[in-house]
């Protein structure tokens, strides 16, 4: 069975950390998964991400950035998510368009309808089944500024935009909160509970 599962969060919560282990899980059970990431994925998404990213790059417009983000994500979608899905295999993105609501929208200060609207046309509507959305109580932002990336050095202003975006998502259907304080084992596991529980992966 597909299915489409993406991991949210501000930065440092440990989304790859766990995106890997539940990855490593699924193999280990013979189900036909793929992990993936954004910005990225693909190779032609994967040179957007490159530009994105590029500390040098520092003159980049908020629009430019946003754009960018809905191109490798379009280009994502169509060449690598699709297709596994309709394959039957399952999916795990480490960011999706959560992300840019929350970073180019709330943390750059954008319209967040105007966010809404590339993706919208980026996915052609595509929405995961089960979105985790990893929170730190942690106050203190813990990034490494060395070999930090363009986003990574926005400011703990811009962070704690993004950070308290997400602490004040509203609940939907398909959002799952995981508290990203405990072990990670147990972050593990109660992330492995909601797969086999709602997306019937026991």
């Amino acid at each position: 069975m597909s299915l489409f599962v993406t991991f949210e969060g501000a930065d440092g919560v440990g989304k790859s950390t766990i995106a890997n282990l539940i990855y490593e899980e699924l193999l280990k059970r013979n189900i036909e998964v793929i992990k993936t990431r954004e910005p990225g994925g693909t190779r032609i998404s994967e040179a957007i991400r490159d530009i994105i990213l590029n500390n040098s790059y520092k003159e980049m417009d908020y629009r430019c950035e946003a754009l960018l983000y809905a191109a490798s994500r379009a280009q994502h979608v169509e060449e690598k998510i699709k297709p596994a899905l309709k394959s039957g295999k399952v999916v795990l993105c480490e960011r999706f368009v959560l992300s840019s609501l929350a970073y180019q929208g709330i943390g750059r200060n954008q319209n967040l309808d105007h966010i809404k609207a590339i993706n919208e046309y980026a996915t052609m509507g595509l929405e995961p089944d089960i979105v985790f959305i990893f929170l730190n109580k942690e106050e203190t932002l813990l990034r490494k500024l060395e070999n930090a990336d363009r986003l990574e050095r926005a400011g703990d202003d811009f962070h704690n935009k993004v950070r308290d975006f997400y602490k004040n998502l509203q609940k939907k259907d398909n959002y799952y909160f995981i508290d990203a304080w405990q072990s990670i084992d147990k972050v593990f596991s109660d992330t492995l509970e909601v797969l086999d529980n709602v997306g019937g992966l026991k």
